[in-house]
């Protein structure tokens, strides 16, 4: 096992593709065999001079620190054609050699909904994707993120907070944390779901890591909901490969004045589903999560929604009534602004209070 784990780490640190691990695995057979070839043998594959350097002269000091690392509690190195590597990846295109996981590895076999969006997201839009979060994480799904800073960061303190499960990709090494703010995000993540990274230990947050890794992102999950996103972005390349890889992509529009809201827009007008409940994607992704959700939709029933007695909520239920209204009016009447409004009006129909009407209209539930 030792020396099936060092043959492993051996040709991660050799950036090998699947491909090629296949082409080699066709010549010489095993891991460890492949390990053991002279560099010209290699080449002979038509392996690049680079790689088989890599795999010939390794750096015995990193795949020694990688060892060390996997010798600790809940440290795992989840390899191509392990049973514990996950079944969604042999479905992708570019599917990862081996990938690091901190935290429990049984997640990742669980149905998961990817939550992304700006890192600079407007305050409405954080709230949006908490409890979005919150919501799908107690129906079941895993919520899946990139750990950086906006909508991925309440992503996963939604999950966390319904004490549910999230799994946080990372752009660096598994052994460094990015952006070093969210460093205590991340110990939670380790705790009650897992970090996991495809890059070698220590490997810096170099600008490229981010794009590549947002295939493991969608490609994991059943589905990707952009919260928040501007028309240039990397959640739209993030949605786009979502598309590619045959996951459905969800998207929540927002004001026409809101730039943040002109990715989700776009991302609408080219196919995505436009999302304005939980119920939205439920009804999409519970068909192909079947009995993989563990939860029911009464296990939620009686939570108490977080601030719902304070007097902003008190004063959208008093001009709100039976009979249905635009969030255009509320806001005259309220004196809420409209994200304040979107993410109150969220909050009050996923626990029951309010429904979301056509025509963008509003109405306290009967």
């Amino acid at each position: 096992m030792q020396q099936d784990r060092r043959s492993w780490l051996i040709l991660a640190h050799a950036f090998l593709s699947v491909a090629d691990l296949q082409t080699l695995l066709d010549y010489f057979g095993t891991p460890a065999a492949i390990v053991k070839q002279a560099r010209s043998r290699l080449a002979e594959t038509g392996l690049s001079d680079e790689k088989c350097a890599a795999i010939t002269s390794p750096d015995e000091a990193a795949i020694a620190a990688a060892i060390a690392w996997l010798g600790e509690d809940r440290h795992y190195l989840v390899a191509w054609g392990d049973d514990a590597y996950p079944e969604m990846y042999t479905q992708i295109p570019g599917p990862p050699l081996v990938l690091y996981v901190n935290g429990d590895i049984d997640a990742l076999h669980l149905p998961a909904l990817a939550i992304i969006g700006s890192r600079n997201p407007t305050q409405g839009g954080r709230r949006n994707a908490h409890d979005f979060s919150r919501h799908l994480a107690r129906r079941g799904f895993v919520i899946v993120s990139g750990l950086a800073q906006g909508i991925d960061a309440a992503a996963h303190e939604g999950a966390l907070d319904a004490g549910g499960k999230t799994i946080a990709f990372l752009g660096t090494g598994i052994d460094r944390v990015y952006p070093p703010g969210n460093r205590e995000l991340a110990h939670a993540i380790a705790a009650n779901g897992a970090l996991v990274s495809e890059y070698p230990l220590g490997a810096a947050p170099e600008r490229w890591h981010f794009p590549e890794r947002n295939r493991l992102i969608s490609g994991l999950s059943l589905g990707t909901l952009v919260v928040e996103a501007a028309r240039r972005s990397g959640s739209l390349i993030t949605a786009r490969l979502a598309a590619e890889q045959g996951r459905e992509v969800f998207a929540l529009p927002g004001s026409i004045h809101n730039p943040l809201a002109r990715g989700c827009h776009e991302l609408i007008r080219q196919g995505a589903k436009l999302v304005e409940t939980a119920a939205d994607i439920l009804a999409e992704l519970s068909p192909l999560a079947g009995h993989m959700l563990e939860t029911t939709e009464e296990s939620t029933a009686g939570d108490a929604p977080p601030d719902l007695g304070d007097d902003d909520y008190d004063e959208l239920r008093r001009v709100l009534g039976y009979d249905p209204v635009s969030i255009d009016e509320l806001e005259k009447q309220s004196g809420l602004t409209i994200d304040q409004l979107s993410s109150m009006l969220l909050i009050l129909e996923l626990h029951g209070e309010v429904e979301s009407l056509s025509g963008g209209r509003y109405a306290l539930a009967r």
